[in-house]
């Protein structure tokens, strides 16, 4: 499903206008999106759990020149769905 999907989705379930349901879910993404900028953790109950982590450096190999080089770590956006949606796969 894409964002169009979700947007018609939303609005049938909802019953709304599907310019409302798309301010809805592009107001949901920002809200996320923004979140997560700040380093905050979003915990939604029964559902899914989105942080940012941090990734160590590691250790890579250039396949071009075959010199060795480190990767430097960074902070990445994780997505952890709870047990019931997991199961539900």
């Amino acid at each position: 499903m894409n964002k169009t999907g979700l947007v018609d989705a939303v609005a049938t379930q909802a019953e709304l206008l599907k310019q409302d349901a798309k301010k809805a879910v592009e107001s949901l993404f920002e809200t996320i999106s923004n979140t997560l900028a700040n380093e905050e953790k979003i915990q939604l109950i029964e559902f899914e759990t989105f942080e940012v982590r941090e990734r160590a450096a590691r250790p890579d190999r250039n396949l071009q020149t075959g010199k060795g080089m480190i990767i430097p770590g960074s902070k990445v956006p994780t997505f952890k769905p709870e047990k019931r949606i997991k199961n539900s796969c």
